[in-house]
């Protein structure tokens, strides 16, 4: 392995050689602390010096060093744990000759235990006073001395555990999304949801329209595919009688990886049997809603220059949003009926794409291929997404992009399926689910045909076998966790909430400059 810098590794290691032959333990097994560097801030930070005087408090503490002040026979330090920071105070006269010697051979990066009693110095710093001194672990390399510039920001995401020593935004980040998480499930368990796991390996492609990742299972001699979506085994489990499910899952899409892509990310989805997709979209403002008050203390959140209310849902149906968003140079705008009309969406795009040209907008590709669903959901990408900045509702999904949703009763051109937006991001999709096995085989059908990389390549049978034992009325929806965690840590790029987002090899990273 190469270390830079080599020069400090290499005296960092001397060190720790001197350290041994001090007959202190080159890697201790275990330290016994009485408290955090937190816990004691949290504790004992209010009290005053005279306190401290009449009361002794005398505490053991570990922690990474973080700064160093030596002074002839006594020294300064910092440690930092738990998320805290501690000042230490550490005199030869106190800890004696070969406790000090041990002192002077620590560096910034070093695990060390104390114990001592509290005391505040004359600029009132909550301090130990050391009495015992252990090394816990020797830090062989150095702490980065800065973290700034696009070159850090990449090398943040490769090395997170230091960007979690140095980065206290970091941490903060990572313990806000154990918290979401942590209250989501809250929420759902105490709705009468199960929890369950599904598989990850998948024989058959299916539950979403994606690139998978393939793999080989030896034994079995039987290519498999990395999970794109869960959809199709929860819906499984509500057949089999389990009313409400939920899964908060990994999936693997083998697709571009941009500021809201990555190919590995977490999603919740969550079935209710007796329900639908009206009833999910109340459900989720409920539930955002909450997370919101409890994660951020409101409803109101700050993110990039914007504010984001979580206490106001829109809700507009996709013909309502190309048509409200419509550019006001490309022309009258078209309205809900133009949309819904036969050939309308053809008609609509090619106006769209005489503006794009002239104005070198993004334009609609391959109109002439595409139905009209598959147009309307094209416009709205290019016209309406990127304007959806306040939590918004799109719903009344064309079918034929929406193999699995259940088609509206009064019009078979249209599914009752929703996606939520925010700030112009895809967090939420959700839908009454389609239960009729003959219709669903015809939708898997007609998927298999179109072919395509991102298509399935075969009918999923065992699930269309589970429709025909009967699934009740039942909606479903899943939300991109990582994305949220975007908005409610006011993070813009979801590589900041994942703690280890895949990254191009290092060499390759070097060759062609920081991405």
């Amino acid at each position: 392995m190469e270390f830079e810098p080599l020069d400090q590794f290499l005296q960092r290691r001397k060190k720790l050689s001197e350290i041994e032959s001090l007959g202190h333990a080159r890697y201790p097994h275990k330290f016994d602390y009485t408290h955090t560097p937190k816990q004691i801030a949290e504790q004992f930070g209010k009290r005053t010096a005279e306190e401290f005087a009449a009361e002794h408090v005398t505490v053991r503490v570990a922690g990474r060093i973080v700064a160093l002040r030596p002074h002839g026979k006594a020294a300064f330090a910092h440690l930092a744990g738990d998320g805290g920071r501690l000042q230490i105070y550490v005199r030869l006269d106190v800890v004696g000759e070969q406790a000090f010697k041990l002192f002077q051979l620590l560096d910034l990066g070093d695990i060390i235990g104390v114990s001592g009693e509290l005391f505040r110095t004359k600029t009132a710093e909550l301090t130990v006073k050391v009495a015992q001194l252990e090394l816990l672990t020797k830090a062989l390399l150095p702490l980065p001395e800065k973290w700034h510039g696009l070159a850090d920001v990449e090398m943040r995401y490769r090395r997170r555990y230091l960007d979690l020593i140095v980065n206290e935004r970091a941490r903060e980040i990572f313990l806000r999304r154990a918290q979401i998480v942590r209250e989501m499930r809250r929420f759902f368990d105490e709705r009468g949801y199960v929890e369950v796991e599904t598989p990850m390996m998948h024989p058959i492609l299916g539950g979403a329209t994606a690139r998978p990742f393939v793999t080989h299972h030896n034994t079995f001699d039987m290519d498999l595919y990395l999970r794109i979506a869960p959809e199709l085994y929860l819906k499984r489990l509500v057949v089999g009688g389990l009313d409400r499910v939920y899964e908060i899952n990994r999936n693997f899409r083998n697709e571009g990886i941009d500021a809201i892509h990555q190919p590995e990310f977490t999603m919740l989805e969550f079935y209710q049997a007796y329900s639908n997709s009206l009833e999910l979209m109340d459900l989720t403002e409920e539930l955002l809603r909450g997370l919101a008050e409890k994660v951020c203390g409101s409803t109101k959140i700050k993110y990039g220059e914007a504010e984001l209310d979580f206490g106001s849902f829109q809700r507009l149906s996709m013909r309502e949003a190309i048509c409200k968003f419509w550019p006001t140079s490309a022309g009258d705008a078209p309205n809900a009926a133009e949309m819904g009309r036969k050939g309308g969406p053809r008609g609509v795009a090619e106006r769209y794409n005489l503006y794009a040209h002239s104005c070198s907008a993004e334009p609609i590709a391959a109109v002439e291929k595409l139905s009209d669903g598959e147009l309307t959901g094209e416009l709205f990408e290019v016209i309406a997404e990127g304007h959806l900045a306040q939590p918004t509702f799109i719903y009344d999904f064309p079918t034929e992009i929406s193999p699995l949703s259940k088609q509206k009763p009064d019009d078979p051109s249209l599914t009752e399926r929703f996606e939520l937006f925010i700030a112009g991001m895809e967090i939420a999709n959700g839908f009454s689910e389609l239960n009729d096995p003959d219709d669903q085989e015809r939708r898997f059908r007609a998927q298999v045909e179109k072919g395509g990389q991102d298509m399935p390549k075969e009918v999923d049978m065992d699930y269309i076998r589970a429709l025909s034992h009967g699934l009740p009325p039942t909606a479903g929806e899943g939300i991109g966790i990582d994305r949220l965690v975007m908005l409610l840590t006011d993070s813009h790029a979801i590589r900041e909430v994942i703690l280890f987002p895949l990254l191009r090899g290092e060499g390759a990273d070097a060759a062609e400059g920081p991405k």
